[in-house]
């Protein structure tokens, strides 16, 4: 192979493919950490400045924000997955919270498809087309030259030595996308199993594709129809049928939208104001029956009031809210049992799934935002419904959000 020029040409696109796209994966994830780390720090201040500030248990809960986040996994940089389409930080009040999180609810479609030029784009995208330059005349340009029968006659046994060019090319490939993802997750301090994995897929990946471009192959056809062949193969199962799962996906399982769902709650908070304060009273209640004997409001506005119509509006909004989150844990089940019709998209899942990219590692963060929500709510709904006085000893026990691992 040392003198095929044409093999080490592919070969070194496969290492400036591979190089790249772990650069951009790195730089992507430290720009995120960096933002973290700033809005970790804005967060504190900004919360010493509120507690110092307002001296009622309401106008603190209204003005003080809590940052919460999902911080990228030591392996993230090399598939970045749901980062690119679903929201991974949020600020958060003790008011009504589908309007929080849905007024954020990303969703890229330049990146829904395919997605971002990471890793994993590199390897399960890119990386079968240069497996498809390398071996799709291997044999057939033998022919063409007649050379291929004295070649034949002269190895130990039929096909050995074509198996072995391939074998070689492969492996070369295969190091070629292995070697820039584990010096990039040494960069990144990734677990020697996270990278094993990865690797084991990368692996399993091109080996298939090693399969398909054998199979052509075998039918003795010319280079030039060997490689219209496996490039529309490679179009089938990259591209076409993906696109078509990803449709199949979406028409079996509906799902509302996510703006639908904070419209709903928008419009029973704003529609709380011209209502009785029984018609939110009740339904609160019927949610926290503890503070039933806490519900008379005397006053034309009351905090307690008002964070009670808060609630009531993310009841309203529940029901969209549920059939939202379970549509996606639908669709994302869905897919991934669809994705086998697809090797690369099963290996951007297995890949995005090492990462901590995945659609359930979303739905994880998703779900500690809404407990760290209702641990807010929990907090401050005895001190609002009791009038007690604000203190320090007291605002020192307010929940602190905890991303995973933390």
């Amino acid at each position: 192979m040392a003198n095929d020029r044409a093999a080490l040409f592919w070969l070194g696109i496969a290492v400036l493919v591979a190089g790249v796209s772990v650069l951009l994966g790195l730089r992507e994830i430290a720009t995120q950490r960096t933002v973290l780390d700033e809005l970790i720090e804005v967060d504190r201040v900004e919360r010493e400045v509120a507690m110092a500030q307002y001296g009622t248990w309401g106008d603190t809960a209204y003005y003080t924000f809590h940052l919460t986040y999902d911080s990228p996994s030591d392996f993230a940089f090399a598939a970045h997955g749901q980062r690119d389409t679903s929201p991974w930080k949020h600020r958060i009040r003790a008011l009504a919270l589908e309007g929080q999180i849905y007024e954020t609810d990303a969703d890229n479609p330049d990146f829904a498809l395919i997605g971002r030029f990471d890793f994993a784009f590199a390897a399960n995208m890119l990386a079968p087309l240069l497996l498809i330059l390398l071996l799709h005349d291997l044999r057939s340009a033998e022919r063409a030259a007649g050379r291929y029968e004295l070649l034949s006659a002269m190895a130990a046994r039929r096909g050995s030595p074509w198996f072995a060019r391939a074998g070689l090319r492969v492996g070369a490939l295969m190091l070629c996308l292995i070697v820039p993802l584990v010096a990039g997750g040494l960069l990144a301090g990734t677990g020697a199993s996270d990278l094993a994995l990865a690797s084991l897929v990368v692996v399993l990946h091109i080996a298939f594709w090693w399969g398909v471009c054998a199979v052509i192959d075998r039918f003795g056809w010319s280079s030039p129809v060997n490689l219209t062949t496996l490039i529309g193969a490679w179009l089938a199962l990259a591209v076409v049928v993906p696109a078509a799962i990803e449709i199949s996906v979406k028409t079996a399982v509906p799902l509302p939208d996510g703006g639908e769902i904070m419209l709903a709650q928008r419009e029973a908070v704003n529609d709380a104001w011209d209502l009785p304060k029984s018609a939110t009273m009740e339904p609160f209640v019927l949610r926290h029956p503890q503070w039933a004997d806490y519900t008379e409001v005397s006053q034309p506005f009351e905090w307690k009031w008002y964070y009670a119509f808060q609630q009531v509006g993310d009841q309203t909004a529940e029901p969209l809210s549920l059939a939202y989150r379970e549509g996606r844990i639908g669709r994302d089940r869905l897919a991934g049992m669809l994705a086998w019709l697809s090797p690369p998209a099963l290996a951007e899942r297995a890949l995005q799934a090492i990462a901590g990219t995945s659609m359930e590692a979303s739905l994880a963060y998703e779900k500690r935002v809404r407990d760290f929500h209702a641990a807010l709510r929990a907090y401050y709904y005895p001190r609002l419904f009791r009038d007690e006085a604000l203190s320090d000893a007291s605002l020192r026990q307010r929940p602190e959000f905890r991303p995973a691992g933390g």
